[in-house]
């Protein structure tokens, strides 16, 4: 989509949601500093909304948040707040404004001191708006003021404050990026992080890449509008005791207001050593405590919308072979081997191998099981370096052989369009 038309949508949408003329309207800054000082002069909370400029994601729900009226209710708690708008990470703090990278829309309220109160926002893979709702936003807004409250009160103690940390602190960012005079946008925030920690030797994939992972995984499915209520439980969640109805309120003893909290302090769980964690729940007038047994896997989520350039892509896709497979062919039955079920165009575009669907992988690199994973496309993603080759030991037609993969290494939008 090219930048005339994205703007045209852009207007368009907030057009539509903009009510009738001469409506009054919630003032939003776009100055940062401005926001701090007001923020200051009239010991208002902040609501900060960070949008993406570019990205067609979650557009309309931004445009509707922005253009509330103030007769409205949404409108008539966003009076109580500084409202800030701003579409580049460009000179942010991102230390303190850490989040998921991959949200084209993210909020947070904070006070002028930049004590933040909670986070709202996060996705899932199956949609940018998966956790977006207006009734959950103004429930999130509610208890903004009541944390605003608290700690005007001295009773909410602030958390040390990290390390401030800038976009133009990573040398390939603002070379490639910010000496170029492009936008720091949150994806590529996200992305030349990594690109940093590869550069550096630091980089963990199991943490860094299958970042964020889906509560759903454990079972855990929220009533959206409702905010951290959850609306049904089944899996290791239900084998903890959590039911439908009851109210998620801490997370290993951190308290969480919102899924964009939530979210944020499961991402902290560690992935290699955790087996459990622990949740607190508000069910009716009683406080319950539970701990959730973390099955295997629990940190995969798709990495589609991620586009990550440390994702090793060898354009083909496996499925692990069943027990009875594997017993056929005298192969491990926990290791990595899988059928090839799929082969993307691009594999014989960039050359990259030779396999056809219906080949057998048993080995890469001589590996034929794995500590973390039994799934064949994941093992490549977490231990092969992107735009390297690896050996996989391929069956065709009941013949072994070792065949030489390439993988592609993809840039998510470091060329201007």
């Amino acid at each position: 989509m090219n930048r005339v038309v994205s703007k045209l949508l852009l207007a368009a949408a907030f057009a539509a949601f903009s009510g009738s003329a001469g409506a009054q309207e919630i003032h939003w800054h776009t100055d940062y500093k401005a926001m701090i000082e007001e923020a200051r002069q009239t010991g208002k909370p902040i609501f900060l909304s960070f949008r993406c400029a570019p990205c067609t994601n979650a557009r309309v729900f931004d445009a509707r948040v922005t253009q509330t009226q103030a007769d409205s209710p949404r409108g008539q708690l966003l009076q109580q707040y500084v409202c800030a708008r701003i579409i580049s990470n460009t000179g942010m703090n991102i230390a303190l404004f850490d989040r998921d990278w991959h949200n084209s829309v993210f909020y947070f309220i904070l006070n002028a001191d930049e004590q933040i109160y909670m986070r709202y926002g996060g996705r899932d893979e199956t949609s940018a708006e998966a956790y977006l709702n207006y009734d959950s936003l103004e429930l999130a807004l509610k208890l903004g003021l009541e944390q605003h409250a608290k700690a005007k009160a001295g009773k909410l103690p602030a958390e040390p404050k990290p390390t401030p940390v800038y976009p133009s602190d990573f040398p390939l960012l603002k070379e490639e990026v910010m000496d170029a005079g492009r936008c720091v946008e949150c994806h590529l925030m996200g992305d030349y992080k990594l690109l940093e920690k590869e550069r550096a030797g630091t980089l963990d994939k199991l943490t860094d890449m299958f970042a964020f992972p889906d509560i759903k995984r454990i079972g855990i499915e929220l009533d959206v509008p409702k905010g951290l209520l959850v609306k049904t439980a089944a899996g290791p969640a239900a084998d903890a005791g959590m039911q439908a109805g009851d109210l998620i309120t801490a997370i290993n003893g951190k308290p969480v207001l919102t899924f964009g909290d939530l979210q944020y302090n499961y991402n902290k769980v560690n992935r290699r050593e955790a087996r459990a964690i622990a949740l607190e729940v508000q069910r009716g007038a009683m406080r319950r405590d539970l701990t959730v047994t973390l099955p295997k896997e629990w940190w995969y989520t798709d990495l589609y919308h991620r586009y990550w350039t440390i994702e090793p892509q060898p354009f083909f896709s496996s499925k692990p072979l069943t027990p009875e497979r594997r017993k056929e062919l005298g192969l491990p039955e926990d290791g990595l081997a899988a059928e090839v079920v799929k082969i993307d165009a691009a594999a014989q575009v960039y050359n990259l191998h030779h396999l056809v669907i219906g080949d057998i992988i048993t080995a890469i690199n001589g590996v034929d099981r794995d500590e973390f994973t039994q799934n064949l496309d994941v093992y490549i993603k977490l231990n092969i370096e992107s735009g390297t080759k690896f050996k996989a030991t391929v069956l065709r037609n009941g013949e072994k052989t070792e065949m030489s993969v390439e993988t592609y290494r993809e840039h998510f939008r470091k060329i201007e369009q």
